[in-house]
């Protein structure tokens, strides 16, 4: 591949994670030494080959155990490191915990990560992995048709809607505000990028929970197709490609949204049946009852304005996670 070996040392936290192990399978190709998180597990070892195989990995890759819960576990994997990607946060789509509990936990986790940022002395710039749901969830963006950076949930309002996932679109919201708020108040460069829903290849050893909801007109899943209405999506490969960027692009600063295709569940079915006929679609008779919701265009121009360009569109996204989804025996 060519990659130049001494472009530094970064920390991702929570690389065992959908994104976060595409980043660091990425930040090998791209040169860096990487060091990254994993939860402790208490049970057992887990089997991190998906990562330690990785081209670069025997040579360029540490792996720590840390956990949010106790955020000076983070430390030794920050120490040394020029930039910090902090991928890191429980998806607990099904809130089987309490909002508060989940909310003390992860901003305390951030603010922990971002102290051991300050206290290593080698940071030049954190990128948080934070979401679109901490920008489109107020009343004035459900007038609007398109949504930027200059738009922020109003959590309130989110709580009031009983929206799936509303407690993770809170604590979203309200742990960006404390990261960006922290670096202001402590020097340190915090940059958040703000992705859509994440589609496409994956290499952890199990189904992303977006993945699966993206995959629902293909296995018939008819939970999921509620949350298809009518949608934003984006390339895993291009999410992670922004956060790079966003760590080596030297004016990077504030918010970035990072969204490619906005499709309706209509749109998808016809390319599903266009593209991958050998896979039987539900009839477009079972999206008569669903809730039709107006959702904004998000706007990534303030990330393409940066130098930034999309690689992947949907073919690409759907290319990718069949092929995943086959490695895994699942199709």
């Amino acid at each position: 591949m060519g990659v130049t070996n001494n472009k530094g040392k970064v920390c991702v936290t929570g690389g065992t994670g959908f994104l976060g192990s595409w980043m660091v399978k990425r930040l090998l190709q791209h040169g860096y030494h990487v060091n990254t998180t994993t939860r402790i597990h208490p049970e057992r070892k887990r089997d991190l080959n998906y990562l330690t195989s990785l081209e670069g990995a025997p040579e360029r890759l540490s792996i720590f155990d840390a956990d949010l819960d106790r955020p000076e576990s983070f430390g030794a994997a920050i120490e040394g490191c020029a930039g910090v990607f902090h991928v890191a946060h429980p998806l607990d789509f099904e809130e089987r915990e309490a909002e508060r509990v989940k909310i003390d936990r992860v901003v305390n986790g951030a603010v922990g990560i971002l102290r051991a940022c300050v206290d290593a002395k080698t940071v030049r710039r954190v990128v948080y992995c934070s979401s679109v749901a901490t920008a489109v969830f107020n009343e004035e963006a459900g007038g609007r048709d398109v949504v930027d950076e200059g738009s922020w949930t109003d959590v309130e309002f989110l709580r009031g809607l009983g929206v799936f996932g509303g407690a993770y679109m809170v604590t979203k919201t309200l742990v960006e505000k404390k990261v960006l708020e922290f670096g202001e108040r402590h020097g340190l460069d915090v940059v958040a990028l703000l992705p859509s829903w994440i589609h496409g290849p994956f290499i952890c050893p199990y189904v992303p929970d977006s993945v699966s909801i993206f995959m629902a007109l293909i296995r018939g899943d008819k939970k999921c197709y509620q949350r298809l209405v009518q949608t934003s999506v984006v390339h895993v490969d291009d999410v992670v490609r922004a956060h790079i960027h966003l760590f080596e692009y030297p004016e990077a600063k504030g918010r970035y949204i990072c969204s490619n295709v906005d499709i309706t569940i209509e749109e998808l079915h016809e390319f599903l049946s266009i593209n991958y006929p050998q896979y039987p679609l539900p009839s477009t008779d079972e999206f008569e009852n669903l809730i039709r919701v107006k959702f904004p265009v998000l706007s990534s121009q303030k990330l393409l304005e940066s130098g930034f360009k999309f690689e992947n569109g949907i073919q690409e996204m759907y290319d990718g996670a069949i092929k995943s989804y086959k490695q895994l025996g699942l199709l």
